[in-house]
């Protein structure tokens, strides 16, 4: 019994997402977002106790916009140039002035100097 307290129910427990699975379907500023469950680093794909997390998208190797040219980031992702805010080494998008949360980890950057304009 004591060790049912420790560990919980073993039925109670969601089942463990698998690589590719949907978790969240996002819709921020006009556009969708898919986050699926994965790894971020692909020596974690074969470590035993390692499980799949939701993955966000990388804005910074494929950068997205919304239709009025404001770039989408992620809360967790390393600061610009532009960085509004005091900074240190932990600093991350979701710590300048300039971050406009969305859902979840997702949001824009409402930065005069980041926004893309016209094509």
């Amino acid at each position: 019994m004591f060790t049912t307290m420790l560990v919980g129910d073993p039925k109670q427990r969601p089942p463990t997402p698998k690589e590719g699975d949907l978790f969240k379907i996002i819709e921020l500023c006009g556009k969708t977002f898919e986050i699926r469950y994965g790894f971020y680093e692909e020596r974690d794909r074969y470590t035993r106790y390692a499980e799949p997390i939701a993955i966000y998208p990388d804005f910074t190797a494929q950068p997205a916009y919304t239709d009025d040219g404001i770039p989408f980031i992620t809360a967790i992702q390393s600061p610009c140039k532009n960085f509004d805010g005091k900074q240190d080494e932990n600093s991350c998008c979701e710590d300048c002035g300039y971050y406009l949360h969305g859902e979840e980890l997702l949001g824009t950057c409402t930065c005069p100097k980041n926004k893309k304009i016209g094509e």
